[in-house]
């Protein structure tokens, strides 16, 4: 396979998988096994784009691939123009049955193609600069008229928000207050005012009162600002949101009390979406299939395991893209050795290309893969580290350096994820004390 992909890029995605990491960018090139969703998911972002909502379940142990999964979809939907955010579950930081923390752990972590986390302001901005365009656009005003061009904007920033100001006049106010802020070169009341649209807590008084609101977020309102986001997001150019809740399976070790509470409180946005009060918004989940299938999870909620109920066979790959959950059967090692020849690819070094042929990718797949416990599906990360790191790195310096002759794969402990412990037995890991 040949790969273009830019040389900033290359070596963007070289320097993660030489950490360990999954690269932020450019993984249509590492995209392994995933070509069978791809025209399933492309249908969902369009109908998205076009005022719909969608919801999806992705499935997978871990190192199946659903972190790269989701920034690969991620990637296709920011091209599309949508607007991406990755909101990590947790029992602590970010529970799921309190709607406020996660909208604004959603915003802080906002991206869209152009902008880097959080990309709420630069989304705003270019709100403001569309409702300025599309009234000089009608030819009643222009720009020479100020104060007309004032009045036009804020008669159509009503018309825009009317919905979301009958059930959140809050959200509206403050998107008024931000828009007068920002006329008036009030960079300070602007930036408090986008920050409680954000939904964080403690914003000082002076900007709220400028705009006339009062107060923080609870869950209900967070929904609400939630639509008012997807109102904006549209209005300043970006077709839909991609929001994606990530280990959702941490719901399994909470208590249980809170546990209720959060399958609730997601069963309510998943009628939610379906019922259409989200337009614009792609909501993607990932568990494992204990969480999924499990006592402990989704079952202890019979009305969302209805909703997610997917009937899944023997073979994967007769599986439906279309259904509600997907299924990430994880790697094998022929998809392994695929993917070492793609990084090889990616690097782009004749003398790696010369020296580290199929077979040896295949063997340190194999030799990786032996050390965590023979589970394929745990390697990809340490595989690829190894391969970057230990073994493309030096070929590409050293000209009498051979992987066959001076390298041995070591696995330490300090390296490895827990899963990849747990997979390795302690024979085969080197701890160094």
């Amino acid at each position: 396979m040949t790969v273009e992909v830019s040389a900033r890029r290359r070596r963007d995605i070289i320097d993660a998988l030489r950490r360990g990491a999954v690269p932020a960018n450019g993984l249509d090139a590492l995209a392994v096994g995933l070509d069978r969703f791809a025209a399933a998911l492309d249908e969902d972002l369009d109908r998205v784009a076009g005022g719909g909502s969608v919801f999806k379940a992705v499935r997978g142990e871990y190192g199946a691939g659903k972190t790269f999964f989701t920034r690969w979809l991620g990637e296709r939907a920011k091209r599309r123009g949508f607007a991406v955010a990755e909101v990590q579950v947790s029992e602590l930081e970010t529970p799921l049955h309190r709607m406020e923390t996660v909208y604004r752990r959603l915003v802080e972590h906002l991206t869209t193609e152009q902008f880097a986390p959080s990309a709420l302001r630069p989304v705003l901005d270019g709100w403001i600069f569309a409702l300025e365009e599309d009234v000089l656009a009608t030819g009643s005003v222009t720009e020479a008229d100020a104060d007309g061009l004032d009045r036009a904007v804020s008669d159509l920033l009503e018309r825009r928000l009317a919905e979301i100001s009958r059930s959140t006049p809050g959200f509206a106010a403050a998107l008024r207050g931000y828009r007068a802020a920002i006329a008036s070169g009030d960079q300070v009341t602007a930036g408090g005012l986008a920050a409680w649209l954000g939904g964080q807590p403690h914003v000082a008084a002076t900007a709220r009162r400028a705009a006339g609101v009062k107060g923080d977020l609870d869950h209900f309102g967070a929904l609400s600002f939630l639509q008012g986001l997807l109102t904006v997001l549209r209005d300043s150019g970006h077709p839909g949101l991609l929001l994606v809740l990530d280990e959702v399976e941490t719901l399994q070790r909470v208590r249980s009390d809170a546990r209720d509470k959060a399958l609730n409180a997601l069963r309510q946005f998943v009628d939610d979406i379906y019922a259409g009060r989200f337009p614009g918004l792609f909501l993607l989940i990932t568990g494992t299939p204990a969480f999924f299938d499990g006592q402990q999870g989704v079952q202890r909620l019979a009305p969302l395991a209805q909703r997610l109920a997917t009937d899944f066979g023997p073979e994967p790959r007769w599986d439906n893209p279309r259904a509600t959950q997907l299924r990430l059967p994880g790697f094998t090692e022929a998809a392994l050795i695929q993917l070492g020849t793609r990084v090889r690819d990616i690097y782009g070094s004749d003398r790696v290309d010369a020296v580290v042929d199929d077979d040896y990718l295949g063997e340190l797949a194999r030799a990786v893969a032996g050390r965590l416990g023979g589970q394929v599906g745990v390697a990809p990360r340490v595989y690829l580290k190894k391969l970057v790191a230990d073994v493309f790195d030096r070929v590409d310096q050293f000209t009498d350096w051979n992987p066959r002759e001076h390298y041995a794969l070591t696995l330490r402990a300090d390296e490895l994820t827990e899963v990849e412990r747990n997979a390795a037995s302690a024979d085969d890991v080197d701890l160094t004390l």
